[in-house]
């Protein structure tokens, strides 16, 4: 009796979330279309006043007449075509009979809709969900049914025109972003320089070179090796189906975000924070808190998805037998995420010894620092020893670890396999 007392106490809450939802999927196609043909005008007149040979200019309207223009231009495609919002959200204008005069009628419905804050709210008390330009001109948005006939060729849509338009102004106008000038390019200095990068020099530099090259992969590796048991625990607050309850909900999310935030900041700026902080600048110990951090970030992601994926099965015999959350985690969850993890962690690795290079570029230590100072003072022959080094550890580490993380994902655990990891009475 409670769900129909309910039910006959809110009779309009599934109304309401029906409008509710027909709105969103109509703004969400509509902010599509807005956000696409903003992006052509803007471009497009940056690239008019480039070509004129004027000062660059990406709209000759104020902001808000800029705005204006492209929300009719929105109601027009939309009411007259198949727009890309439309298209991508599988949506098309139907009617009884959907003429111009029809077309013309629903454009200024909703041209009147826009203009009055109560002609957006109508879905909201209408018994159908319909919205102010569907009561006035007949006509709707609908889901489009699966196509049963040939597709009209792209060539012939308004959509497939707007897609090379975009391409032509991309191209043309990040030409002129980027100032793309063959003229500017140096063959004779480009020649120079490759003479004396194909001559090494070894002997001077070859020493040198394996102790910068060591202390590269080794900030690689502490890096890695300091920030397993800190995205192992992570892991398991950030993985969605562990994260049961409000409070585990909470901190689920919370750290979702800061994972990503710290994901998002790259090596190279951490590592220019960790040189303010970290005395002698210009050490080593900076290059790694850099990677460390990143580290951090990047595996408890890989981790806490491949915990996601794993097959409830075991955790839930496991847990049936009334074993603790620690006996659930060890010998339900444990022996499925093991040999991902060591994949997981061999990539990361290989990552960060190549991202040690690029931190030495802004003073975190290791072969990348030298590099730049050879490069910066043109000293090319004792570079190219360097670069050397630098892709044979590359190619060596990347060889490697596919390999290794080809045995673990394969052959266990250097051949032994996860499975004996049991519980505690269970059968061998």
């Amino acid at each position: 009796m409670a769900p129909e007392t309910s039910r006959s106490r809110n009779p309009r809450v599934p109304h309401l979330r029906s409008a509710l939802a027909q709105m969103w999927t109509r703004s969400l196609a509509f902010l599509a279309d807005f956000a696409l043909l903003s992006y052509l005008l803007i471009m497009s007149s940056f690239v008019v006043s480039r070509m004129a040979a004027t000062p660059s200019v990406f709209s000759v309207l104020p902001w808000w007449g800029l705005a204006l223009i492209v929300f009719e231009l929105c109601l027009v495609w939309e009411t007259f075509a198949l727009s890309p919002g439309l298209r991508l959200l599988g949506i098309e204008l139907i009617g009884d009979d959907l003429g111009w005069q029809q077309r013309l009628l629903r454009l200024a419905a909703s041209n009147l809709a826009a203009i009055s804050v109560m002609g957006l709210l109508v879905p909201l008390w209408d018994k159908r969900s319909r919205s102010l330009p569907e009561l006035l001109s007949c006509t709707a948005f609908k889901r489009r049914p699966p196509q049963t006939e040939t597709r009209t060729s792209w060539y012939r849509t308004s959509s497939g025109w707007a897609l090379i338009v975009l391409v032509v102004v991309t191209l043309v106008g990040g030409v002129y972003l980027t100032e793309i000038n063959l003229d500017r390019f140096s063959w004779s200095a480009a020649v120079k320089m490759l003479r004396r990068l194909f001559r090494p020099d070894w002997a001077g530099e070859l020493g040198n070179g394996l102790s910068l090259l060591k202390e590269t992969i080794f900030m690689a590796l502490m890096a890695t090796l300091f920030a397993i048991p800190i995205a192992f625990s992570l892991s398991f607050l950030a993985a969605r189906n562990l994260a049961t309850g409000p409070i585990r909900r909470s901190v689920y999310t919370v750290l979702r975000v800061l994972l990503s935030i710290l994901r998002s900041i790259e090596p190279i700026v951490w590592a220019i924070i960790f040189l303010i902080i970290v005395e002698p600048r210009r050490a080593p110990f900076a290059g790694v808190l850099a990677l460390w951090v990143h580290s951090i970030s990047d595996l408890t992601k890989l981790y806490s998805e491949r915990l996601e994926s794993i097959d409830p099965g075991p955790v839930e015999a496991i847990t049936a037998t009334g074993a603790s959350r620690l006996q659930i985690i060890l010998y339900g969850i444990v022996p499925q995420i093991l040999n991902p993890y060591l994949s997981f962690t061999l990539y990361r690795w290989d990552i960060n010894v190549r991202m040690a290079t690029i931190i030495g570029l802004v003073g975190g230590g290791g072969i990348g620092q030298m590099l730049y100072q050879y490069i910066r003072l043109h000293y090319w022959e004792r570079a190219a020893v360097l670069i050397v080094l630098i892709i044979i550890t590359v190619w060596a580490m990347d060889y490697t670890s596919s390999k290794l993380r080809e045995r673990f994902e394969h052959g266990g655990l250097g051949g032994i396999s996860t499975e004996l990891i049991r519980f505690p009475g269970s059968p061998s």
